[in-house]
Parts: C-alpha cells; sequence; structure tokens
C-alpha cells in the first residue's frame, strides 16, 4: 500500500502543472469530464500483473475491547503519553513510546502485530508496562504470548480482567 501511495504521489507531482508565467506547459482538457475510466488504472485481468498479494496471517479481532476499559485495566500507560489518550491513536502513540523502553526488540514487535494486529498487541504491551515488575523479560513474555495467540491459545479478555480486578483489590486495601 505504501509503495501505491508513493508511486500515486509521484505521479501528480509530474502531473501537476505550476501557474508560473514563465513556464510554458500543455493543458490537457478531458473532453469527457464525467468518464471516471481515464482516472482509475486499469490493472491486467490475468491476475499475473507486477503485484504479489500475500495472504495476511491469521489475527485476533481487533477493537474489541472499548478504551476505557483497557484504560482502566492499564492505567499506567497514560504516564508516558502527550496529553492524556482520549482515542486509539493516542493509546498507540503512548504504547510506540514505551515499547522500547520496556526492551521489546523490534522482530519481537513485529511478530506480535503480524499475529494479533497492532491495537491487541499494543494492549498486550500496555499490560505488560501494568505488571511492572513482575515480568522479567518484557520481550521473552510477548514472544510467548504470540506463540500462544498463533495456536489460538491466548485471549486479551482475562488478562485485563485480571489487572481491573487486581487494581480493585489493590483500592480496597489502600
Amino acid at each position: 500500500a505504501d509503495e501505491i501511495l508513493n508511486l500515486l504521489e509521484t505521479h501528480i507531482k509530474t502531473q501537476n502543472m505550476s501557474g508560473n508565467e514563465s513556464q510554458n506547459e500543455r493543458h490537457i482538457q478531458n473532453s469527457k469530464p464525467d468518464s471516471l475510466a481515464d482516472l482509475e488504472p486499469r490493472f491486467p485481468k490475468s491476475g499475473g500483473g507486477g503485484l504479489e498479494i500475500t495472504p495476511e496471517p491469521k489475527r485476533m479481532p481487533e477493537g474489541t475491547f472499548p478504551l476505557g476499559m483497557v484504560l482502566d485495566a492499564c492505567p499506567d500507560l497514560i504516564d508516558y503519553s502527550k496529553g492524556g489518550i482520549a482515542n486509539w491513536r493516542d493509546f498507540l502513540a503512548s504504547v510506540a513510546v514505551v515499547r522500547p523502553m520496556l526492551g521489546i526488540s523490534p522482530s519481537a514487535w513485529e511478530e506480535a502485530m503480524g499475529i494479533m494486529g497492532e491495537v491487541q498487541a499494543s494492549i498486550v504491551v500496555a499490560a505488560i508496562l501494568q505488571r511492572g515488575e513482575a515480568i522479567s523479560s518484557a520481550g521473552g513474555y510477548l514472544r510467548g504470548l504470540t506463540r500462544r495467540a498463533e495456536a489460538g491459545e491466548f485471549s486479551l479478555g482475562p488478562m485485563l480482567m485480571a489487572l481491573i480486578g487486581s487494581r480493585k483489590r489493590d483500592k480496597k486495601r489502600a
């Protein structure tokens, strides 16, 4: 998708005609302004074109938990945000700050995102942050959970509920 976007942007930049009077450029006028055929690139029907589509790895459904619930389970992440976490974009940005601080390697992160999806993997990282010193190797723990998720043996719900439950128990003790 990024490659296609870059090609389109490059194409647009070369097609833009300047308004500078010192340049002499051709003006192309479409005599059929309602024709969409000229605006859309045509792809060969053979399917053997230059783009090879690889199947997506198996993913857990994204966005199955409300952001408020995730933040209730993992409030420590808010300390690493710029001005609070109001939406999933803020959440993902905060996880991007925390992830290297926890020592999670780029390869472990890529693997987790490939199996779980970006949102689910980010929630796991927030949960690892919340558990703090109870997890000695955040990267190893994430890899283990990724393997379990790939085998269909990991569910994020019980992890979040356990974090919420432990926070409520800690509040009652205080």
